[in-house]
């Protein structure tokens, strides 16, 4: 066991910290017509059931690999951004206790970054539909980072803007395969999946999660039973006085 404390979450925001609903199913469909691929068939049903293997990818990486040509990548994915931004504003709702287990960590001094596949502009969206634009410390589209998932940069970003001493302080959460191998090619020493997305416990723990968990509140059930654990190995005092125990 690690001596050292986790001073930073990462967490995905759909099927992880927001309910999904099958949005990102719907605006597929939508960015597909748009790109002109047909609308049925197995070119059509290729298409869908890549989105749901890559699920937290930056969509415009997944268009580029599913469209193979930079013009119609680009169609799609305008047309993805600006169906999941529709079926935003129409109402979102946050995965249940999503706020109170974010707040909690902030509280006991763990920093919090929520990260996205979803432009910079969505992620805006999502987050004033949610009234969450102070809720973490950080939020981070692919493009704030250079790459996005599975590229372990808006993990490395958020740890050099929040001044995270090293990635063995990091912990990941993520619905997705994506955000395992985000985490892990980051480094961090949590890397953990939640149930309460794309991709069941099976996928996860094939892509290297060192946890599973059924939801975002268990995560940072997780985080702060851990950061007790080294506070009272250490004899330090926990955030808001008393002793961890």
């Amino acid at each position: 066991m690690s001596d050292k404390q986790i001073d930073l979450a990462v967490l995905d925001m759909a099927g992880t910290t927001v309910e999904d609903d099958g949005l990102v199913i719907r605006a597929f469909e939508q960015a597909a017509t748009a790109a002109g691929i047909p609308l049925e068939g197995t070119e059509r049903e290729a298409a869908r059931q890549y989105v749901i293997d890559t699920m937290g990818q930056s969509k415009i990486t997944v268009f580029r690999a599913i469209l193979g040509d930079e013009e119609r990548a680009q169609q799609a994915n305008i047309a993805f951004e600006t169906a999941y931004s529709e079926f935003a504003d129409a109402g979102v709702t946050p995965i249940p206790g999503a706020a109170e287990a974010i707040s909690s960590l902030r509280a006991a001094g763990i920093k919090v970054a929520l990260t996205t596949g979803f432009s910079r502009g969505t992620q805006d969206k999502l987050l004033n539909a949610l009234g969450w634009n102070d809720i973490a410390d950080l939020t981070l589209a692919p493009s704030d980072a250079g790459r996005g998932r599975p590229y372990p940069d808006m993990v490395l970003t958020a740890l050099l803007r929040l001044g995270i001493e090293a990635v063995d302080r990091v912990a990941v959460l993520g619905d997705t395969t994506s955000d395992i191998a985000t985490g892990l090619a980051a480094g961090s020493r949590i890397v953990a999946g939640t149930l309460t997305g794309a991709h069941d416990e099976e996928q996860l723990r094939a892509a290297g999660a060192t946890h599973v968990v059924p939801s975002v509140t268990e995560f940072a059930q997780l985080l702060l039973a851990e950061r007790a654990r080294v506070s009272a190995a250490r004899g330090d005092f926990a955030p808001g006085g008393g002793c961890s125990e």
